[in-house]
């Protein structure tokens, strides 16, 4: 009998990490968290399955210096890693207030966050977006007039930056909040029209969900086909990070045990063992 209920979000990251990002054992993910909804679910959903994966996880928060608030918020963030065993650390920065704000706190957020990832020895960086801001960063590019290579947006895996929760709604992070009772905070930001995004969320979206109740997943079934479009023009060189070399070389060391590495975007390195005639 088939389960009329959807998918918790903790069985959409699972998915996702077996399925479309493929870490190899042993990977440390630095967690970006800043205490609001969407990363306060991923930190706990990630926590809950460090181990099937073999995952060690490390949570950090960056303080743009924006809002008073922050530092509270991130205190939320450090007790929520404190009960589930993950080390927490933060980063204050200033940001000063002016044009392009949000677009440059994103940037010095990720340069922050490098830093971070680079002290704590991490190879990856975990971001909490998700399927409808995926679809709202679609809609911002085709307002400004993107073409089709720039409609392939916030992929599951690119470079060492992971969106594990990027097949969940939106509605998936808003149970898991309520059904595990996990705090968290809103930016107020987050409302303001003066923001194209948040202009997208709020009067855009709705608008468009009445029309066609199914338009997030179209949006995104619209990104990932312009990826797979960008890949097949351009497949470029396929680079090994850290954790894939040195799974590389344990492989060349017994090479009668044969092996695999995921290499991303559907990739697998195989070595198999094969009998050598004499």
């Amino acid at each position: 009998m088939v389960s009329s209920h959807p998918p918790t979000l903790l069985t959409v990251v699972e998915r996702t990490l077996r399925d479309n990002i493929r870490l190899a054992p042993h990977s440390r993910i630095l967690l970006a968290v800043s205490g609001g909804s969407d990363s306060m679910a991923m930190l706990h959903s990630m926590s809950l399955l460090a181990a099937r994966f073999q995952l060690t996880l490390i949570a950090h928060g960056v303080d743009h210096g924006l809002r008073p608030e922050a530092g509270l918020e991130l205190d939320g963030a450090q007790t929520l890693s404190q009960q589930l065993g993950v080390p927490f650390s933060r980063t204050k920065i200033h940001v000063s207030h002016g044009s392009n704000l949000q677009a440059r706190a994103r940037s010095e957020r990720y340069d922050a966050l490098r830093v971070a990832a680079q002290e704590a020895g991490a190879e990856w960086i975990a971001t909490a977006h998700h399927a409808d801001d995926r679809a709202e960063t679609v809609l911002m590019r085709l307002l400004r007039g993107s073409g089709p290579q720039g409609l392939g947006v916030l992929p599951p895996c690119f470079g060492n930056l992971l969106r594990p929760m990027i097949r969940a709604r939106k509605s998936d992070v808003r149970l898991h909040l309520e059904r595990h009772l996990i705090q968290h905070f809103e930016d107020p930001s987050n409302a303001d029209r003066r923001y194209l995004r948040s202009r997208i969320r709020h009067d855009l979206m709705p608008a468009l969900l009445v029309e066609s109740p199914g338009i997030v997943e179209h949006l995104n079934a619209l990104a990932d086909r312009m990826l797979e479009c960008s890949a097949e023009e351009n497949p470029g060189p396929l680079g090994l990070r850290r954790a894939q070399a040195n799974a590389l070389r344990k492989m060349l060391a017994s090479p009668r045990d044969g092996g695999e590495i995921a290499l991303g975007a559907g990739w697998v390195l195989k070595l198999e063992r094969r009998k050598i005639p004499k």
